[in-house]
């Protein structure tokens, strides 16, 4: 795979991405989304007596983050399900801040204060309450309508998966990781964009010996560091190695490119790849040392786009590359597996007293054509099939189109390692990982300090 170098795209930001491509404008078509809300056979079939909300009553509660871009749009699509002449069911949205939205869940979850419908990460962040039965399994909902599971990505839809079972269901925009270049810096020293693993280490040499710093990265962060660990892990021996590392037994972190891994990180550090001080560079400082040219590349989530867009819109038109992360020769890993966010979820309490109406809410609206417009209007790529047509003719067109088929065409959407396993053994992970850049730690002991973490 040929990495993209081109020049100007747009991006998929977190909070702030109206703001930054100022798209509160757009005028696309929304005929090709995955779900058709004039369809005589689709949403309407299944409109039972248990889920249709005229034929029950009570109130739903739904609970997300308190996010100013998403708030609208997620009132509009409760007031377009719940609020009509024929609906006898209302709903109740509550925004809760990032910093408190864990612990508030965790402590209501199993109490008369639970919520119908959560916002969640996927993977890790709610494991527990799947495994103590608190999540609506909603696989035989997939088995009893395929198209249904259909409106959704395959790579994104199966990374919200916990045992092989469906608890999500993708209500926001991805977020996968990629490398994004200086080709200003890259042309000045004379180097060609990497496409394969040797082909980094030569270009990280020549950045050495010319002066420059080959790779940004904010080292006082573990979880920017987290990125180059998956991405090795994964090409090296593929998406089992960590899918055996998230069953929490710690029998997963003993897989041997966990040994050769420890071992390719320590190659990077030892050759300047992060020059020397990167352990003190916070991660809001590590993008304007690519901006500027102090370093030549950065790997980072798609949302590093809106930043670069909002402090310097020439640098993203004329400077910019970004392209998937490199290649491992000889790697088990298929180099189209992606890792990063694939998008955040909403699951249905198994204890809802509502959960076929909840159900059938996010049946007819997450795919919806009013639903995805209004999410692309403030800037997320959400993980919806066949929006292609949605994408063409952006004033950001490339990069739209790079980030959504990184994401279609992924065999593997791997969840970040430090949302998909649990809290109490993502915290040590972090730390481990984190001694292995500084050189306090060798392979054995990475592994041995994953174990020790697990239960």
């Amino acid at each position: 795979m040929t990495p993209s170098t081109h020049g100007s795209g747009t991006s998929i930001g977190r909070r702030t991405f109206l703001t930054a491509l100022g798209v509160g404008g757009l005028a696309l078509t929304t005929s090709a989304c995955g779900t058709d809300g004039d369809s005589d056979d689709g949403d309407a079939a299944y409109l039972d007596s248990a889920g249709d909300p005229a034929d029950a009553s009570g109130s739903i509660d739904v609970w997300v983050l308190d996010e100013d871009a998403l708030h609208p749009v997620s009132q509009e699509s409760l007031d377009r399900f719940f609020y009509t002449p024929e609906s006898n069911v209302t709903a109740r949205l509550t925004d809760e801040p990032n910093d408190a939205y864990r612990d508030l869940l965790e402590s209501s979850i199993d109490t008369e204060e639970r919520p119908d419908i959560f916002f969640n990460w996927g993977g890790g962040s709610i494991r527990p309450y799947v495994r103590a039965g608190l999540v609506e399994d909603l696989t035989p909902y997939f088995d009893e309508d395929p198209d249904f599971r259909d409106t959704f990505l395959p790579s994104v839809l199966e990374a919200g998966q916990i045992d092989g079972r469906y608890y999500g269901i993708p209500m926001r925009t991805m977020q996968p990781k990629l490398m994004f270049y200086n080709t200003a810096v890259f042309n000045e020293v004379g180097v060609d964009i990497p496409a394969t693993w040797q082909e980094l280490l030569d270009a990280v040499d020549t950045f050495v010996d010319a002066g420059v710093t080959p790779v940004a990265v904010g080292g006082a962060d573990a979880w920017t560091l987290l990125m180059w660990v998956e991405y090795i892990t994964d090409r090296l021996g593929g998406e089992q190695v960590f899918l055996d590392i998230a069953e929490g037994t710690g029998e997963g972190w003993r897989h041997p490119v966990i040994t050769e891994m420890v071992q390719s990180i320590r190659d990077l550090v030892d050759r300047g790849a992060f020059g020397h001080a990167f352990t003190s560079v916070a991660y809001d400082d590590s993008g304007p040392l690519l901006e500027t040219g102090q370093a030549a590349m950065m790997l980072s989530g798609s949302w590093e786009y809106t930043k670069f867009l909002n402090a310097d819109r020439e640098f993203v038109h004329d400077r910019l590359a970004w392209g998937p992360f490199p290649v491992i020769d000889g790697g088990a890993g298929n180099p189209d597996n992606v890792a990063g966010n694939p998008t955040n979820y909403f699951s249905v309490h198994a204890r809802s007293p509502l959960k076929e109406v909840a159900i059938n809410y996010l049946r007819q609206e997450m795919g919806s054509d009013e639903y995805v417009q209004d999410l692309l209007d403030i800037g997320d790529i959400p993980a919806v099939a066949d929006i292609e047509p949605l994408i063409e003719g952006h004033e950001h067109e490339a990069y739209f189109t790079f980030v959504y088929n990184m994401a279609a065409n992924a065999p593997s959407f791997q969840l970040s390692w430090d949302q998909a396993i649990e809290q109490p053994q993502a915290r040590p992970m972090l730390e481990a990982i984190r001694s292995v850049f500084l050189g306090d730690m060798d392979a054995d002991g990475f592994v041995q300090a994953n174990e020790d973490a697990a239960p």
